[in-house]
């Protein structure tokens, strides 16, 4: 779309300047009413790939014309934005993950967490085998959903069940708590022990049969999508219902939501034409729903722990002899918070990114003045921070303290040439979009540091290279006594102090140091 059609309105509305939105927040300062009624663009222009904006009311907006480009995204819950699948395509393995390697890797924890957002379910192996430790799984990407079952419920034989999976009996696909209003979006499933015959877990492709039902019977998809069913739930504690398709489509049209449950279909009233056209839909996708095709089989073992998504896949289990003991635990969370937890692990895994490229690009190349490129003094620094046994917000510190000679106007070369560029506000303040004030402060004080270390400590001074001897001057010398005294009153002097000193100890031409990728995992468990 040109720029020159775009709706003023929206356009305005989506201002990124401080006056409209927090700079910290990015939420809007105003509200819709307070524009003009009468708001028109008064000048346009296109320079250095924005869109600079003159309105009518005095205002200026600047937008990024990569940005404008961007085209229409729904909230990843439809169809679109998902992996239909059937048994088949899990031939060589279904999507799974080691329990240790999942907490320990943000990468293995985007992975399983997207495997659950676009295919639907993961396994996490390893878990460990106790009580309640299916709750630790669900916050690791979000909050536990208590309901009438309470915080986790345990599926084993009851002896006197108020559901049908509290028995040994095979249980048909379906989705869990229909009932409810909103429904549970994720269920976990935590296998505690196992060692009955039969027992066998499975799960089937809502979103894959409905698109089936639709292919091949679309006047039966348009039913299910337009009849609400009553699904109900009671016991001596509880009455739930809740009035809804079988099938929900979003406004576009898309499927979002399967709710599929004849254990919890109570009575349907209407007239019998609009009946008989419902049951006949109903039968048919119950029917895909049972082709062999589409049901994926397997296992869980001692210390799996199946998380899936109910507001699609479909779970069913094999019938059960009582010649051992099937005991899982379960609970329910909400899909919006795993959404939330990997669009952050992705936002870190970008961050990082950028980093890495400064490290291996253009930090790789630059001197300044010393034996090591900048990126080597960095690593080196971030390498002998950790051997030191420092906290790692410390080794963060360490490893990131110069990043500001590549992010402002001015560059460390304008440093070399007499020009402070006070990089250190520079990096802190770069810094900040994702790291806390306990990496960003010692980063900010570095400088500040090193003139306050000349100041008190003459054996210190004289120890500086050339080029850190050079640099001091240009940043204002050592402090006066009084500058001193306020700098080691600040709470963040012993920080900066620890950086300063492991900063003039990383200069050795060839020293053996860990790459970036070694310091990634610590970066990314303090990025906010």
């Amino acid at each position: 779309m040109s720029t020159t059609e775009l709706s003023p309105y929206w356009l305005r509305d989506n201002c990124p300047c401080a006056e409209c939105r927090d700079p910290r927040n990015r939420q809007k300062l105003f509200q819709i009413t307070d524009l003009p009624q009468d708001l028109a663009i008064a000048a346009r222009a296109e320079l250095d790939r924005h869109l600079e904006v003159l309105w009518s009311d005095g205002h200026r907006s600047r937008y990024p014309l990569e940005w404008l480009a961007l085209e229409a995204d729904g909230d990843g819950r439809t169809e679109a934005d998902k992996r239909l699948w059937a048994a088949a395509d899990f031939a060589h393995g279904i999507p799974e993950a080691p329990w240790e390697a999942y907490l320990a890797d943000p990468a293995e924890r985007a992975a399983v967490l997207a495997a659950v957002s676009r295919s639907g379910f993961a396994v996490l192996r390893g878990v460990p085998v106790r009580e309640r430790q299916v709750l630790a799984v669900a916050e690791t990407f979000g909050h536990v959903r208590v309901t009438n079952y309470g915080e986790l419920f345990d599926v084993r034989v009851e002896p006197d069940p108020n559901n049908l999976a509290f028995t040994s009996a095979a249980i048909a696909p379906h989705t869990d708590n229909p009932y409810r209003d909103p429904v549970p979006t994720l269920q976990l499933l935590h296998c505690l022990e196992n060692s009955a015959t039969g027992g066998d877990s499975g799960l089937v492709d809502g979103f894959r049969a409905a698109a089936l039902l639709r292919e091949e019977a679309p006047e039966h998809f348009a039913v299910l999508t337009r009849t609400p069913v009553p699904f109900v739930f009671r016991d001596r504690a509880t009455e739930l219902r809740a009035d809804r398709p079988l099938i929900e489509l979003d406004p576009a049209g898309r499927i979002r939501e399967v709710r599929f449950n004849n254990r919890s279909i109570a009575t349907l009233r209407g007239p019998a034409a609009e009946l008989d056209a419902f049951y006949a839909a109903y039968r048919a996708f119950a029917a895909i729903t049972l082709r062999p095709e589409l049901q994926l089989e397997f296992r869980l073992d001692p210390g799996d722990c199946l998380i899936f998504d109910n507001t699609r896949l479909m779970h069913a289990r094999t019938a059960f002899a009582q010649d051992g003991r099937r005991h899982l635990q379960g609970c329910y969370a909400d899909v919006d918070s795993l959404a939330s937890t990997l669009a952050v692990l992705h936002r870190r895994s970008a961050a990082l990114d950028e980093l890495d490229a400064l490290f291996a690009g253009e930090g790789a190349g630059e001197y300044l003045g010393e034996a090591v490129t900048m990126a080597e003094h960095m690593l080196q620094a971030g390498a002998l921070a950790e051997a030191a046994g420092a906290a790692p917000h410390l080794v963060a510190a360490a490893l990131l303290h110069d990043v500001g000679h590549f992010q402002g106007a001015l560059h460390g070369r304008d440093l070399m040439e007499g020009q402070d560029n006070r990089h250190s506000d520079t990096g802190a303040d770069w810094l900040a979009r994702w790291f806390g004030p306990e990496v960003t402060e010692p980063v900010r004080l570095h400088v500040a540091a090193k003139r306050y270390l000349c100041a008190v400590e003459p054996d210190y001074r004289a120890k500086l290279s050339e080029a850190s001897e050079y640099t001091l001057q240009v940043q204002g010398g050592p402090m006066s006594e009084q500058d001193a005294a306020a700098f080691a009153a600040h709470p963040g002097a012993a920080d900066a102090v620890a950086v300063r000193r492991l900063d003039e100890q990383a200069k050795e031409a060839g020293a053996a140091t860990p790459d970036f990728a070694h310091f990634r995992p610590l970066l990314a468990s303090l990025m906010r």
